[in-house]
Formats: C-alpha cells, sequence, structure tokens
C-alpha cells in the first residue's frame, strides 16, 4: 500500500511555494507576518523533516534490542540503571550528611540561586560569606556529590526510559496485536478506512496532550513548535526521537479489529490532514469550525498568548477539544500589545528571542507563534 504522507511530498513543495508567493504579494511595507518565509527557518523545516522520515530506520532496530524477554542490550541496561539508581542514593546521602555544620556559613543557604549562596571556580560568592573565601572540606564533598548524583540520576532514568519504551513499542505493534484481536475483522472496505481514521484521531489527541503536560514528552515534541515563523514549511518539523517515548500505542486499533494496513493507511491521512492547517493565509471555516481543526483552531495551539499554551490538541477532529474541555477559540485582531496579560515573548520567557509585532490578513487568527518553549508544558518543575 502507498504511504499517503510521502505520495503528497510534491503537494508540501508546491503549496509551500504557493503560499510563500502569496506573503510576498501581500506584505505591507515595514510589516512582519508570521507566515513568511525566511531561508533558514525554512531550511531547517526541510532538514527535520527528512530527518523524522530517515532516523526511525536507525531508532526502530535500536529499540528492539531493549525489549524484555528478547532484547540483547536489556541485562546490561538494567544492571548501569541499578548500579546508577544506587549511586545516586549513596551521592543523596552523601550530600545530606555534609550538610552546612551549625553555626558555617556556606554555600548551601543559597543554592537554588545564582546571585546568593553560587559556586564558581571554587570560590562562594555568597552574600553572607567572606568575597573570595576557599571552600571547606564539606563543601567540596557536597559539591562533588551533588554533581555525581546528579549524573547518576539521568542514567537511571534514562536506562529505564529505554527498556520501558523499547519494550512498550515492540510488543503493541499492530502486526503483534492483529494475531490477537479481542473483536472481529473490520475488513476493508470505506467504513472501515473510516472508522480506522476516527480511531487513529482519539488516539492522536491524548498522545498529543500529554506530550504538552509530560515533562520528558515535551523534550520530544518541543522541536515542532521550536520555529519563529508559522507556515506550511512549519508541519515538516516532526519529532525524530518518538522512538524514546512513551505513548498510546496506535496498535491498539489492531487488537479491536483494525487491519495494520488500515492503521497505517489512517497515520498517512493524519499527517496529510495536519500539514493544511499550518497556515495564516486561510481564515475561519464557518460550521466547518464546529467539527474539524482548522487553521484558526490550530493557530491558537501554537499561539504565544499565556491563555492559549497547551490548547487545541486535535488532529482532524475538534470534537475531542470540546469534549474533554480543551478548546480555544482563535482571536481576530490585527495585532497584539505588548503590554497585555497575553503578551508577545520577551527575552527570558520561553527562552526565545521576542517574537514581532506583526499584521495579519483580516478575519484570520493571528496568534503569535512561540518561538522556543524551553520552560516546558503547564506542569512544570520548579520557577
Amino acid at each position: 500500500m502507498v504511504d499517503v504522507s510521502l505520495a503528497a511530498i510534491p503537494f508540501y513543495f508546491a503549496t509551500m511555494g504557493a503560499e510563500a508567493a502569496w506573503h510576498r504579494r501581500h506584505r505591507s511595507p515595514g510589516n512582519v507576518s508570521p507566515g513568511d518565509y525566511e531561508r533558514n527557518d525554512t531550511l531547517t523545516s526541510l532538514a527535520m523533516g527528512i530527518g523524522s522520515l530517515v532516523v526511525p530506520f536507525a531508532t526502530r532496530p535500536l529499540m528492539r534490542q531493549f525489549e524484555l524477554g528478547s532484547g540483547r542490550w536489556v541485562r546490561p541496561a538494567l544492571v548501569v540503571t541499578a548500579g546508577a539508581a544506587f549511586t545516586a542514593v549513596a551521592a543523596d546521602a552523601v550530600v545530606r550528611a555534609h550538610g552546612v555544620a551549625p553555626g558555617e556559613v556556606g554555600a548551601a543557604q543559597g543554592e537554588t540561586g545564582i546571585a546568593r549562596g553560587s559556586i564558581t571556580d571554587g570560590r562562594r560568592s555568597d552574600g553572607l560569606a567572606p568575597s573570595g573565601a576557599p571552600l571547606t572540606r564539606r563543601e567540596r564533598i557536597r559539591r562533588f556529590a551533588r554533581r555525581v548524583g546528579g549524573s547518576a540520576a539521568v542514567a537511571a532514568i534514562a536506562g529505564t526510559g529505554a527498556v520501558v519504551a523499547g519494550t512498550l513499542t515492540n510488543r503493541t505493534t499492530s502486526h503483534r496485536l492483529w494475531s490477537r484481536r479481542i473483536l472481529p475483522d473490520w475488513g476493508d472496505g470505506p467504513a472501515a478506512a473510516i472508522a480506522a481514521v476516527l480511531a487513529w484521531d482519539a488516539i492522536y489527541y491524548w498522545n498529543h496532550r500529554i506530550q504538552h503536560e509530560v515533562r520528558y514528552l515535551w523534550a520530544i515534541h518541543v522541536v515542532h513548535h521550536s520555529s519563529e515563523h508559522y507556515n506550511l514549511s512549519t508541519a515538516l518539523r516532526q519529532p525524530v526521537a518518538e522512538a524514546f517515548g512513551t505513548f498510546v500505542p496506535y496498535g491498539l486499533l489492531a487488537l479491536l479489529g483494525a487491519r495494520p494496513a488500515l492503521i497505517e493507511q489512517a497515520r498517512g491521512v493524519n499527517l496529510v490532514y495536519q500539514y493544511w492547517i499550518h497556515t495564516v493565509v486561510i481564515g475561519r471555516l464557518g460550521p466547518l469550525e464546529k467539527v474539524l481543526n482548522t487553521p484558526s483552531h490550530h493557530r491558537v495551539h501554537h499561539g504565544s498568548n499565556r491563555r492559549y499554551l497547551d490548547r487545541n490538541h486535535g488532529s482532524i477532529l475538534i470534537v475531542w477539544d470540546k469534549l474533554f474541555r480543551d478548546l480555544r477559540g482563535g482571536g481576530r485582531t490585527s495585532a497584539l500589545r505588548p503590554d497585555e496579560e497575553h503578551r508577545n515573548l520577551r527575552p527570558g520567557e520561553g527562552g526565545g528571542p521576542r517574537v514581532p509585532r506583526h499584521r495579519a490578513r483580516r478575519g484570520a487568527s493571528t496568534e503569535l507563534v512561540r518561538p522556543d518553549r524551553v520552560r516546558g508544558p503547564r506542569t512544570r518543575l520548579g520557577p
């Protein structure tokens, strides 16, 4: 069966060219639109798109080696994970045992800050301690243990994650679960194809949503939100590290009676549909806004306005967002004022440069694209 998403590649390039031409014709002197094409940004999007096609050829066989019961690297990974976990716990115990002694003023009082209690090149910069005072032996041990413990904790989490992701991914493939299906075969007719697309869409909604709400999954998905522009090329910014994530498996559809070929076809339809909604050229689409995920809805998803962050996660249908109270409507303003609550990002808010205000086509939702949301989703850890 032909992969729909690959067969559409000529369509992608043709429509990106047409969109770029449209923006050139409608650009007002001195104004910047988030839909403008910029050479380096577009090349980056194309490179990410190619990477998302090529990298899985390496990551899929790699993750098969981490499947419990059959993977050759499972045992070494578990041994390393156990050792790293023990090291992290021991290092934490050392840190606690070598805390600041009674009456001692040291870096521990301000470890969470930079201006107070920070340590640089073996010297203290704590405002309560003598400037340039050398670290005590207790502080040096504590500092070393914290570094070792932090690295060990990362190794333990990575090892566990590799085994969990490899096992989940390989044991829930559509071909494996098809042989264990619990419902009758759906067949391969039009009704079965439509049902597969709708079922895939429902699972996609939850996978997309948890990628915005779980921190390590956001690290995988954030590349899609990394552009400072918002046009059709943005849709090509697909993650390359999905093999390392844990998601609701689409193979569950095979368990329910969907043929593996239908599931793969549904994946392609889903990807192609998502492509055309990454644009500011198309405005609201009337009654279709109530059912489908449209460019207006998806501009909200990519918006920088605070109340729009982590909203509108649907792919084809917007009804999932309505059903689970996740929908936000798009605005019709031609510009956003930086002094408002939902202001343009400034340096330090999300880690990226400020996004310029813009003018856009009348009737279109014009939420700005957040350039780099490195601070993560709503469920943040720490300040």
